[in-house]
């Protein structure tokens, strides 16, 4: 079963994934609220279809603050990175800058509210990126980073990349570690049905060590671990 329901989840989302992709370069047109609408109405889509097609199923646990805040993410697979825009309310997602070069895609997150990390590029780089973090702070949205830098397979806990302190420190903001046990049911060829559960740990004021910050957000998004 796990494969009849894997396959008939690859042909609906991904199936229907292209129309989202017309609506997306169309949207700009129109608005840029009109594509934030567009790439809400996907991650629904998805969330749709891991439910009814492949039975699985999202508890979320732990509250989440009022105002902005820099949300520190497990990584395990493109579930959570896929379903932000319906587990948080218009996230801004911290994303490799070159994922903003791709015809189309680039523009698109820009105008959803994607802020490219570029990473060895200098003061000038460094500065444009905080800038823009602290613009969309400022309207009170959700900022999103993946401090381990990438998916990781669930069990490990790789140490954070040195960014994450800097960027905490810079912003200012408060943190919301958040432990994902995506992996065993999500990142397969043929998933598996369950339970994701996204773990919202307590808040982590700002202006604390870098030591002191990093150990406390590396314990709390893997704390789902075993």
């Amino acid at each position: 079963m796990a494969v009849l329901r894997s396959l008939l989840f690859y042909g609906v989302f991904y199936g229907g994934t292209p129309l989202y992709l017309i609506a997306a370069l169309i949207a700009p047109r129109l608005s840029d609220e009109a594509l934030r609408q567009v790439a809400d109405g996907w991650s629904r889509f998805h969330r749709s279809c891991v439910r009814r097609i492949l039975g699985i199923h999202v508890r979320q646990v732990g509250d989440r603050p009022e105002g902005a805040a820099l949300y520190a993410f497990k990584h395990e697979s493109f579930f959570e990175a896929i379903d932000l825009p319906t587990t948080l309310y218009r996230p801004v997602i911290f994303a490799k800058q070159e994922l903003f070069t791709l015809p189309g895609w680039g523009r698109a997150a820009r105008a959803y509210g994607g802020v490219p990390v570029a990473r060895n590029q200098g003061a000038k780089a460094l500065r444009s990126m905080m800038a823009e973090a602290r613009r969309f702070a400022a309207t009170g949205r959700p900022l999103v980073i993946f401090p381990e830098g990438t998916r990781v397979p669930h069990g490990t806990e790789p140490e954070l990349r040195s960014g994450f302190a800097g960027l905490y420190k810079m912003l200012g903001l408060p943190v919301i570690p958040v432990a994902v046990d995506s992996g065993p049911l999500y990142q397969r060829k043929w998933k598996r049905k369950g339970t994701i559960t996204l773990h919202f740990g307590e808040a982590i004021p700002p202006g604390l060590a870098r030591e002191d910050v990093e150990a406390r957000v590396h314990a709390a998004i893997n704390r789902l671990n075993s």
